[in-house]
């Protein structure tokens, strides 16, 4: 089992939460958070959206880094966590400020958090803005068959690749134990191709910033003319910064055929809907 790292005197439970009653009477609300970059478990008593600008930020307006990670349930993974010890823990700061973070696992803490227990799925840009993405109903027949894919890895693996997969056969291909490389669980994002989904060598790179643009190409060539291999790495490490405006569809987590998808608007949509996270991208 793993090991998870009350705040003041009185506290009571809610909406998957822990709400706290400080020494000014003050409430305050604990949230826990599953990060991809990098891989964390994390007790906060920041919302969201200031866990995000924390993670991307830093207190002190420092650091600048873009944060991925999801919220979650409390309620739905106790039974795993030592509740007194992250009690203990994650309690406000002797002049009344939350907690900003508690690391409650830095190693397989995707692996350990069930599917059930993710709620929205957050992106934070470098300086601080967050969009929130919520669980979406997930239909594999919808799924567009006959073109290429690419597909950035987030957790616990991290390559690009290319492949003639839809991202449940993909998720399922690499999940279920028919492959000698097999992962317990995957988080990945599917990324724009444009032309290049069915046409690598001739299709139009305009409005995709990715480097190494001939390499890519030959990588998708590759699947339409070997019809035995199904995907082909393009780049073996991620740079730990993901173009928000490539994003096709969204983003999907989990095992075989158990799978949870984050739907991402289109760019239009966006700028409707988070027109400060738009302008940041």
């Amino acid at each position: 089992m793993a090991q998870f790292w009350h705040f003041s005197e009185f506290y009571f439970e809610a909406a998957g939460m822990l709400t706290i009653i400080n020494h000014n009477n003050k409430l305050m609300s604990k949230f826990i958070y599953l990060s991809a970059t990098p891989e964390a478990l994390i007790a906060s008593m920041l919302p969201p959206a200031e866990f995000g600008e924390y993670l991307s930020t830093g207190t002190k307006k420092m650091n600048r880094g873009q944060a991925i990670f999801f919220e979650v349930d409390l309620n739905q993974i106790k039974h795993l966590i030592d509740m007194d010890n992250l009690n203990k823990r994650c309690v406000a700061k002797p002049d009344g400020r939350p907690k900003n973070s508690v690391y409650l696992s830095v190693y397989k803490a995707f692996e350990l958090i069930p599917l059930e227990a993710l709620k929205s799925l957050y992106l934070t840009t470098e300086n601080g803005y967050t969009l929130e993405l919520e669980r979406a109903a997930f239909d594999p027949a919808a799924e567009s068959k006959g073109k290429l894919y690419l597909y950035q890895e987030l957790c616990p693996v991290a390559p690009l690749v290319a492949t003639d997969l839809t991202p449940s056969v993909f998720l399922k291909r690499l999940t279920d134990g028919s492959t000698p490389i097999v992962l317990p669980k995957l988080f990945f994002v599917e990324l724009k191709l444009g032309e290049l989904a069915t046409n690598p060598l001739k299709g139009s790179v305009e409005h995709l910033p990715y480097t190494n643009i001939g390499h890519l190409r030959d990588c998708l060539e590759i699947l339409k003319g070997e019809y035995e291999k199904h995907m082909k790495t393009v780049q073996r490490v991620f740079s730990g910064s993901l173009l928000f405006r490539t994003i096709e569809s969204g983003f999907y987590i989990g095992a075989g055929d158990n799978l949870v998808f984050y739907p991402y608007p289109s760019l239009s949509e966006l700028e409707n809907i988070n027109y400060e996270f738009f302008r940041a991208i």
